[in-house]
């Protein structure tokens, strides 16, 4: 522990450094407090909500080592199971690819039917970390599975009304090779407005995160400068010169609309905003990703979202559509249990009857050992 000379000398330490950066934060409050002029009233509006997400790596990852499996699975907020698969990073990726489609050639899967819509063959060719040169692949591969079920709930879907589908993170992604990324926005956009001219229903797309980047850097600033204190919920659009502070990255901030020299904005198809859904200067500020080419709806779609939030539990101010979709998606508790259970009783029938026993006896050792810390 610190001494009282310690402390002292610690508290003049940190109080030196923070007096050091005191013109950067007034920077950031001055860029915070420009945003005032444009932030706009949320007016509450009612539709049909879907959202989908994959569950957390931290809830589906189950070891006996040297086993190590990667339960994938993608549920939307109605309970439907829209995708599911076991990988682990021994799998051959290439049989992995090649059970997305059935033995004719077509699609078998939400994943099949985006690689055959971006015009792939196989996964190394849908991003460059499916090389399986780092065990984390198996985590790009969930990724993969859940903008595929994205994907596929607005391309393969009809819609008997309007209906906003919120994914849970924004509408940016850096796993995809080249411009698949882009070129799958501009798919979902023409599906979008296929719908609109077919079905005569508006279907929004919006990526909603909890913590961001810019939002992390600039919250002291928005706090401090009041920009969004107006009594009432609220968003804004989040302006280049603040993302251009927090990300070094311009292909992951320039909007797919913006024609300027520079980087090609090959890891993003969507436009951040700023919103607070509660009333309050203390209510959660969430960072919110619109289509790029939905933007000018944006009172709408921020309206539907805000309606949903008040709804949200546990968490408060943040859309019930995604909590409930986080709840039916996580593989954990019993679920939990039976696919460790699954993958004992496999490694039992690998090494035989006669040394079953020891596995079982390792399983019942592991299990004493962590219940120490129950």
């Amino acid at each position: 522990m610190f001494d009282a000379d310690q402390i002292k000398q610690l508290k003049q330490l940190i109080g030196d450094q923070v007096e050091a950066g005191r013109a950067e934060l007034d920077e950031l409050v001055g860029h915070a407090r420009a945003l005032r002029p444009d932030v706009r009233v949320i007016k509450p509006r009612t539709a049909t909500s879907v959202a989908l997400m994959a569950s957390d790596g931290g809830n589906n990852k189950v070891a006996f080592n040297p086993f190590y499996l990667q339960v994938v699975r993608v549920v939307d907020s109605n309970g439907k199971e829209l995708c599911l698969e076991v990988v682990s990073p021994i799998t051959n990726i290439d049989d992995l690819g090649r059970r997305q489609f059935h033995p004719d050639g077509a699609p078998s899967t939400a994943l099949g039917r985006m690689m055959e819509g971006l015009g792939v063959k196989t996964l190394k060719q849908l991003s460059p970390m499916m090389s399986g040169k780092s065990p984390s692949w198996v985590l790009v591969f969930r990724d993969l599975c859940e903008w595929a079920t994205l994907y596929d709930l607005i391309c393969n879907r009809n819609y008997a009304s309007d209906t906003l589908i919120v994914r849970d993170g924004l509408l940016r992604s850096k796993i995809f090779s080249g411009d698949l990324f882009v070129k799958l926005g501009e798919k979902i956009t023409k599906s979008i407005e296929d719908t609109l001219r077919r079905d005569r229903c508006k279907v929004w797309l919006v990526g909603l995160a909890k913590k961001t980047q810019v939002l992390e850097y600039y919250r002291l600033a928005i706090s401090l400068s009041g920009a969004l204190d107006n009594g009432a919920p609220c968003f804004v659009k989040v302006p280049p010169k603040m993302l251009a502070k927090a990300y070094l990255w311009e292909e992951y901030t320039r909007d797919v609309k913006d024609d300027s020299p520079g980087e090609v904005p090959k890891f993003n198809i969507g436009s951040m905003h700023f919103v607070r859904f509660g009333p309050y200067s203390g209510d959660p500020i969430w960072t919110v990703d619109l289509m790029s080419r939905q933007e000018s709806e944006a009172q709408a779609i921020f309206g539907y979202l805000q309606a949903d939030a008040v709804a949200g539990f546990p968490i408060p101010f943040y859309p019930n559509c995604i909590q409930q979709a986080d709840s039916y998606s996580r593989v954990a508790d019993l679920d939990l249990d039976i696919v460790e259970d699954q993958l004992v009783d496999a490694i039992r029938d690998q090494v035989g009857d006669e040394k079953a026993p020891i596995i079982d006896a390792l399983r019942l050792a592991s299990d004493v050992a962590a219940r120490r810390y129950e």
